[in-house]
């Protein structure tokens, strides 16, 4: 059954590629069904990969093949809840070593442009301390950090 909301995300040309590299690398993922022109069209020819379906930990999604148009930025993110420091590094590391960047505060980007947000629950806890003070430092040591360190982050916690 089609999800009754799906999102959208505009690649040039790579949403096949993007699919099968989140489905190899992120649990509950999986590529679906892949539609191609049925014929040629000003931007493409018959055969082309138009949209795939696919999800991503288990948010249904759609690559739309749209051209070079629209890049992705900041302004949608995956944010990734990691519960070790064995899994934010994993995926981390897979995502800047396909091709992405990193970025700061536990942001990086894949090969595509698509940001991702790969976040221990050990620092939402900390930030979400009822003392501010205890917030604060936890804060203060993830804005120093481009990939988050949990042991830095329970440090700041204990002060």
């Amino acid at each position: 059954m089609v999800a009754k909301n799906t999102i959208c995300l505009w690649y040039d040309g790579a949403a096949l590629d993007a699919a099968q590299f989140y489905a190899a690398t992120f649990p509950d993922s999986a590529v679906g069904a892949v539609l191609r022109a049925p014929g040629d069209y000003p931007a493409g020819k018959q055969g082309d990969v138009l949209t795939v379906e696919f999800t991503v930990l288990g948010v249904p999604c759609l690559g739309l093949n749209g051209g070079p148009a629209f890049k992705h930025n900041e302004a949608f993110s995956f944010q990734v809840a990691t519960d070790t420091q064995a899994e934010t590094d994993r995926l981390w590391n897979a995502i800047v070593g396909n091709g992405g960047q990193e970025s700061a505060c536990g942001w990086c980007k894949d090969k595509w442009g698509l940001s991702w947000q790969i976040t221990p629950r050990v620092l939402t806890a900390a930030i979400a301390d009822p003392d501010p003070k205890v917030a604060k430092r936890a804060f203060d040591a993830m804005m120093e950090m481009t990939k988050i360190d949990i042991a830095a982050i329970e440090a700041a916690r204990r002060g």
